[in-house]
């Protein structure tokens, strides 16, 4: 590993610890030249599928577009982020486990509606919103009300 303060790759590690979830290992280096600390994050990396969008495109798996479509559905809303965080990675667990190479942008959008309905109704209605294309507000209103039906 190259050392971020004198860019000398001779250093050891002082230490190792696996990530909560397994899915990452942080050390902590010692450069031998200039004595500096610094840190690193080892992550395996996995090919992920493509995704077929709705006009027929494909490009790959990309975990931060969907992190940031939930949060702007949660935006002042009582959502913390960890909760957010927890269906971001529920959503690269699915992925995994039905180890598809190709998945359509549709099914993860559905996915993640499923999710937060769960969560919050007004996060869920949001993301609805923009995934679903609500062609007019009627369309919405029948959305909102089968919502409220199924809670009541």
């Amino acid at each position: 590993m190259r050392c971020p303060f004198c860019s000398n790759d001779n250093d050891k590690v002082i230490d190792s610890r696996v990530s909560k979830d397994g899915k990452s290992t942080r050390r902590k280096r010692m450069c031998n030249v200039c004595g500096n600390r610094f840190s690193t994050v080892e992550t395996v990396v996995v090919l992920s599928p493509l995704i077929v969008k709705k006009d027929g495109r494909r490009e790959s798996f990309d975990r931060q577009k969907i992190l940031n479509g939930i949060i702007k559905a949660c935006e002042k809303r009582p959502v913390p982020y960890y909760g957010i965080e927890e269906m971001v990675q529920s959503v690269e667990r699915w992925i995994d486990e039905i180890n598809l190479k190709e998945i359509k942008s549709e099914d993860i959008g559905k996915f993640v509606l499923n999710k937060l309905k769960s969560l919050d109704a007004i996060s869920y209605i949001r993301f609805a919103s923009v995934y679903l294309s609500f062609k007019d507000i009627n369309e919405l209103y029948e959305n909102v009300s089968e919502l409220i039906r199924k809670q009541s």
